[in-house]
């Protein structure tokens, strides 16, 4: 509390700026890169983190990614755009285990 927000790391940024969005207790949390220019093992504390959020607040959470790989592993249904265009959705498992579209199986 003490410090200002250019004394702080990345990953404690991403920590408060997920403790704000959860103040008000809010049904839908959207998460639009949350781990973004993070590395790997501060990614996943933030993935988990907001894991647990959402199991312990019954927290619907909706994940903006260009990164397929972290949708496949931590979604339970997909929805995958292409030139701002949605070219396939459904279970994180169908989606990803016969992809429809190109762009996905790439």
């Amino acid at each position: 509390m003490a410090r200002y927000a250019h004394e702080l790391s990345c990953g404690m940024c991403q920590r408060i700026a997920v403790a704000i969005a959860l103040c008000n207790r809010p049904k839908l949390l959207i998460a639009d890169e949350p781990t973004s220019a993070l590395d790997p093992s501060i990614q996943a504390q933030i993935l988990q983190l907001l894991q647990d959020m959402k199991r312990r607040r019954d927290l619907a959470l909706l994940l903006i990614s260009h990164d397929l790989a972290l949708a496949s592993q931590v979604a339970e249904r997909v929805a995958v755009m292409y030139c701002g265009r949605l070219v396939e959705s459904g279970p994180a498992s169908d989606v990803f285990g016969r992809p429809a579209h190109p762009y996905t199986s790439a």
